[in-house]
């Protein structure tokens, strides 16, 4: 009898390349170029004699290749590392601003554009760094690697404000305010980026590899998965609650070379925290970069562009059955947009390849969207916290609260929306409808790009007020309290709660187990085109509002000098067009996802009635 032939999912090809043939796994997230492919090595038929091959057996012997285990005792490790890695960055993150502002005496614009252009340098490099551990180390060397640039750029930092050379001297009034010298500047911009590369070894591979720990061809595994991004999210933000505190307290009143040498400190602990659980780890093996495979298809696709491609794919084609297939590759759905990258899985010559597939998921629109909404939230780091140098910072009549401690409540704010969510919504709709009802994706990025708008909106109204109250006073800090603030941040905390969290979910799921890295990359690629965006935008609007000698929206040291609520405004005007955007066209490759989720419920509820 004939084995029936079962209906695919997905069309799979197979190039052959030198001496070893490889499957590729392909699915669209249009990146730069139209798409980017889903790539999922199935396996190798021929061994390799390549340095490739000796560097795997290397990470063998460094990080040992463990079967998956639900109750695996390394994601405790992995969550240390998570949490003090995320300490040392955040510490300087959070209080950037400020440390630019009185050790550098930097300007509006000038501080603005150094950190926009080192945030978003720190995103983008995560494209090289996924690249790298796909392609040649694997994510536990690349993340150690990370590890240790990111150490000796935290290291450079605690040295530029521990001598004195290093940086100028203080201001004594706004006219009389040394600029940084070349050579200053220099030595600064070298432990920025030092933590750049550090940062492109660490942001792509975290995520990918505590996914790594969790077996997703079980339900239990799949579940946890889905807990997984959230409390990724929660675990280190607790930490940071606890620590920021007090380091963003020392860097602003006692000491800022203390300040940087204890998140220094902690780096080296979460280093050693890491390498502690390297033998528990589980490790998967380099399997080749999604952009060498994407060249290879865009290349077969261009070489078969005058054959025809029929509706049902009657010619033959490369479509291996799913028996032949590994189990634990998730085939998708095979659509209908760029057809014409399904002609490289075409047979023209029988020798030439001999299986693979292409899946398209449409990734890209809801990437656009995310950007959007990280524009809003990088605005808290930078003119958010230049706002709250410029208000009355007094609690009683001893205590100051240290600007940079207003990211604080952001994160707090995430903290307990999560911790509500998984504790008390979810178990509370468990038990109502007998089965975890989630919010949908959409629903969540949804209510994400809201928040996005309104803590723009309310931004604009509060610094509107700030800047009237000390002009009424010819004063230069504001009388009004650092606490009308907080609306703004704790806004900030929700875009990043909702939204950040549903997109990371959406690229990281939408793609098989052996590109996790790359999911993570492009989610940080997103953060980096958002914080150049904010320095285009900050830089086209200073040019275009000081012409004719009109007094510029933004620059200078003073912000009671500048209309910056316009800003403001501006940019929920932009939040406002994307919330269209997404809810009329984009929403629509997300409600795919979430229709999945459902019919997969439905089978489960229907597979356990029948037992």
């Amino acid at each position: 009898m004939l084995r029936p032939r079962q209906i695919h999912t997905q069309r799979e090809f197979r190039i052959k390349t030198g001496n070893h043939s490889v499957r590729h796994q392909f699915g669209e997230f249009s990146l730069g170029l139209l798409r980017t492919f889903r790539v999922d090595r199935i396996k190798k038929e021929r061994k390799s004699t390549s340095a490739h091959d000796n560097m795997i057996s290397t990470e063998d012997a460094i990080c040992s290749a463990n079967s998956v285990n639900e109750e695996n005792p390394s994601r405790s490790a992995a969550d240390g590392n998570e949490s003090f890695e995320k300490l040392a960055s955040m510490s300087l993150v959070s209080n950037i601003t400020v440390y630019l502002r009185t050790e550098y005496n930097m300007g509006g614009i000038l501080l603005v554009n150094v950190v926009n252009i080192w945030s978003g340098s720190s995103n983008i490099t995560s494209l090289a760094g996924a690249f790298i551990s796909d392609t040649y180390l694997g994510r536990f060397r690349t993340l150690l690697f990370g590890s240790l640039a990111s150490l000796l750029g935290m290291g450079t930092m605690t040295l530029t404000t521990g001598i004195p050379r290093l940086h100028p001297s203080k201001c004594t009034s706004e006219s009389n305010c040394p600029q940084p010298q070349s050579w200053q500047l220099g030595f600064l911009f070298a432990g920025l980026a030092l933590l750049v590369i550090g940062a492109g070894g660490i942001r792509p591979c975290n995520i990918a590899f505590g996914a790594d720990q969790f077996d997703t061809r079980t339900d239990k595994g799949r579940a946890q998965l889905e807990s997984f991004f959230n409390w990724w999210y929660f675990s280190f933000t607790v930490a940071l609650l606890i620590a920021l505190t007090a380091v963003i307290y020392v860097q602003t009143n006692v000491s800022w070379v203390l300040g940087f040498a204890i998140p220094t400190a902690c780096l080296g602990l979460s280093i050693s925290i890491f390498l502690l659980g390297r033998k528990t780890y589980i490790c998967k093996k380099p399997q080749g970069s999604i952009f060498m495979d994407m060249a290879k298809v865009l290349t077969a696709a261009c070489w078969k562009h005058r054959e025809a491609l029929g509706s049902n794919w009657e010619q033959p084609s490369y479509d291996p059955s799913p028996e032949e297939s590994d189990p634990g590759v998730i085939k998708l759905t095979r659509t209908s947009r760029f057809r014409f990258l399904d002609k490289a899985a075409l047979i023209v010559d029988p020798n030439e390849l001999d299986g693979q597939g292409m899946s398209k998921n449409g990734i890209l629109p809801v990437w656009i969207t995310g950007i959007a909404c990280f524009i809003a939230m990088d605005q808290q780091t930078t003119f958010g916290i230049l706002q709250a140098i410029q208000m009355n910072k007094s609690i009683g009549p001893h205590f100051k609260i240290p600007p940079g401690w207003m990211t604080l409540f952001s994160m707090i704010a995430l903290s307990i929306w999560i911790f509500i969510y998984e504790r008390i919504y979810i178990p509370q709709m468990r038990r109502i409808t007998k089965k975890d009802k989630r919010l949908t994706m959409q629903q969540r990025i949804s209510t994400g790009i809201i928040m996005s708008i309104l803590c723009m909106l309310v931004a604009g109204i509060v610094e509107r007020k700030r800047r009237e109250s000390a002009l009424s006073r010819g004063s230069y800090e504001s009388p009004i309290t650092i606490a009308l603030l907080l609306p703004q941040f704790i806004l900030s905390g929700m875009v990043e709660a909702f939204a950040a969290v549903a997109i990371l979910e959406f690229l990281t799921t939408q793609m098989p187990e052996s590109m996790r890295t790359v999911a993570g990359a492009i989610f940080f690629l997103s953060l980096s085109i958002a914080s150049y965006i904010g320095s285009f935008l900050v830089n086209m609007i200073h040019l275009i509002t000081r012409k004719n000698g009109k007094s510029a929206w933004l620059g200078g040291h003073d912000l009671n000098k500048n209309r910056f609520e316009n800003y403001y405004y501006i940019i929920a005007a932009v939040g406002a067009a994307i919330f269209v955007y997404f809810n009329f066209f984009a929403c629509h490759y997300v409600k795919k996802v979430d229709l999945c989720e459902d019919v997969r419920e439905i089978q489960l509820e229907n597979s356990a009635s029948l037992h």
